[in-house]
C-alpha cells in the first residue's frame, strides 16, 4: 500500500521505517526541513536501536522518503498515520493542537484523491472521544465526509523507546488494538499487519483509545507500587530484590521489569498519560484515588535518593557527586521527564558540584541543564574525585563497574536500590 505517516518523531519514524521495511510505499511527512533532510539521506533524527541500518535499508531501496508537503504526500496515498506529539500542561491537560492541525491539513490535502476513499489513522496518545469530536470534525472542515470519502480508525502504539523497532514487527506480547469507524476501513489497517505475530483486537474508537491509556496506566502504577515497597524494605534493612524474586514466583504476580526498583517512570508517556487520565476523569466526576498515589509516590522518588546522598555525606555544600545516565531510560536520548534530571537538579540546589554522563543523551540533556553541571566524556573521567556516584540510568556498561573504576571509599548507589544496606561501597 501507499502510506503517508505525519511526524517524524520517535512513534512517526518508526511506524514509516516499519511498514517500509515490509514492502509498502511510505513518505513521511514533517515540517523540519533538517529532519526532513537527514531522513531522505537515511540518517536518523533520533537515537534508536536499530534505526540508523533499517532507515538507510528503506531509503536507498526506494521505499521511504520523507517531504514537508502533506498535500502531495496524502494525495498519492491510502492511508495516512498521524503521528503527531500530544504534550501537556502544566495543569496536566493533554493539548491536541497538533492532532488538530494535522486533521484539517489531511482533509484539505483528501481533495486531491480524485474520488478514493481514503483511511485516517490516529497513532497518537489521545484520550477517549478524540478521533469523534477532533480528528473527524477537523477533516470534515474540508467538505469531505465520513464514510463516504474517508474513514477513520485509532491504532494506538505500545513502544518501548530503545526496543521500538522490535516491538513493532514483533507486536506478540501486546497484541494490535484497532478501533474503526466502519468496518471497510478497520479491515484495511488489519491488512496492513497481515503476516505480525499477535493477536489483533478490533473495537471501537473510544475503545482503542482507553486501551492505550489504561495499560500505561496500570504499569505506571506497577512503578510506583515496586518503589513504595523498595522505600519500605530500605527502612527495615531488607534486601528488596530478594522479596521481589519472592513476588514473581506467584503467578498471579508474574516476572516483568516494572517490579524493578529506581527512580520511578519518566519519558514521554507514563508521566502525560496518567496525569491527563486524571484530570479527564475529575472532569466527570470520577475519583482517581490509586492513580493519585500512582503519581504522588513517582514524583516524591527523586527525593528518596537525594536523601540517600545526603545521609552519606552530611552537609553538602561543596561535595562533589556524580550522575551516571541522563536519559530517562537506558537505549534512547530521550530526556523527557526523566528522573535523573530531577536529581541533578535537586543535587545542584543543595550547593552539590555535579558532573553527569551518558553514552546517548548529553546534547538533549544539556539544553534543560544549561551551565549547572560539569559533563564528562566518559564513565572513567566522571568519576574522578566523586564522593558519591549516583546511577540513574540502567545503561549497561553503568550495571556491574569494575570496582578499580571508582576512587577508594566512594558510595555507588545503583537504579535497582536499595540491596540490604542501601548502598555499595568499592
Amino acid at each position: 500500500m501507499n502510506i503517508t505517516v505525519v511526524g517524524t518523531g520517535y512513534v512517526g519514524l518508526t511506524t514509516a521505517v516499519c511498514f517500509a521495511s515490509k514492502g509498502h510505499r511510505v513518505r513521511c511527512v514533517d515540517i523540519d526541513e533538517a529532519k526532513v533532510e537527514k531522513i531522505n539521506r537515511g540518517v536518523s533524527p533520533i537515537f534508536e536501536e536499530g534505526m540508523d541500518y533499517l532507515l538507510k535499508k528503506v531509503v536507498q531501496s526506494g521505499l521511504l522518503s520523507a517531504s514537508t508537503s502533506l498535500e502531495e504526500s496524502v494525495s498519492a496515498s491510502d492511508l495516512s498515520f498521524i503521528c503527531v506529539g500530544t504534550p501537556y500542561g502544566e495543569d496536566g491537560s493533554i493539548d491536541l493542537s497538533q492532532v488538530s492541525r494535522a486533521a484539517v491539513s489531511v482533509g484539505l490535502a483528501l481533495k486531491r484523491c480524485a474520488g478514493r476513499r481514503h483511511v485516517v489513522v490516529v497513532k497518537s496518545t489521545v484520550l477517549p472521544g478524540t478521533a469523534e469530536k477532533v480528528v473527524i470534525p477537523g477533516l470534515e472542515m474540508s467538505g469531505a465526509k465520513l464514510s463516504l470519502d474517508f474513514g477513520v480508525c485509532v491504532n494506538p502504539e505500545f513502544l518501548r523507546e530503545g526496543q521500538a523497532i522490535m516491538d513493532f514487527l514483533n507486536p506478540k506480547d501486546t497484541g494490535i488494538v484497532i478501533g474503526e469507524s466502519d468496518r471497510v476501513s478497520g479491515d484495511v489497517v488489519a491488512s496492513l499487519y497481515s503476516g505480525f505475530p499477535g493477536t489483533v483486537m478490533v473495537t471501537g474508537l473510544r475503545e482503542a483509545e482507553m486501551i492505550k491509556y489504561a495499560r500505561n496506566a496500570y504499569l505506571a502504577k506497577d512503578v510506583s507500587f515496586a518503589n513504595e515497597v523498595a522505600n519500605i524494605c530500605s527502612a527495615f534493612s531488607i534486601d528488596y530484590l530478594g522479596v521481589r524474586r519472592g513476588m514473581e514466583l506467584d503467578s498471579r504476580i508474574g516476572v516483568g521489569r516494572f517490579l524493578t526498583a529506581g527512580l520511578g517512570y519518566g519519558g514521554s508517556c507514563f508521566k502525560k498519560d496518567v496525569t491527563a487520565l486524571i484530570r479527564r476523569a475529575k472532569s466527570f466526576g470520577v475519583e482517581t484515588r490509586l492513580l493519585n498515589a500512582t503519581e504522588e509516590v513517582n514524583d516524591e522518588q527523586p527525593s528518596v535518593v537525594y536523601r540517600l546522598v545526603e545521609r552519606a555525606l552530611g552537609d553538602l555544600r561543596g561535595r562533589r557527586v556524580t550522575v551516571l545516565g541522563l536519559a530517562f531510560k537506558e537505549g534512547t536520548d530521550d530526556v523527557r521527564e526523566s528522573r535523573a534530571l530531577k536529581i541533578v537538579d535537586l543535587l545542584v540546589k543543595a550547593g552539590c558540584r555535579v558532573t553527569v554522563y551518558d553514552p546517548k543523551a548529553m546534547d538533549n540533556a544539556k539544553s534543560v541543564l544549561s551551565g549547572r553541571v560539569s559533563y564528562a566524556g566518559s564513565v572513567e573521567d566522571s568519576l574522578n574525585e566523586c564522593d558519591v556516584c549516583v546511577v540513574a540510568t540502567e545503561w549497561p556498561e553503568f550495571r556491574k563497574p569494575d570496582p578499580k573504576m571508582l576512587p577508594s571509599g566512594v558510595k555507588y548507589y545503583g537504579v535497582g536500590y536499595p540491596a540490604s544496606s542501601t548502598e555499595v561501597v568499592f
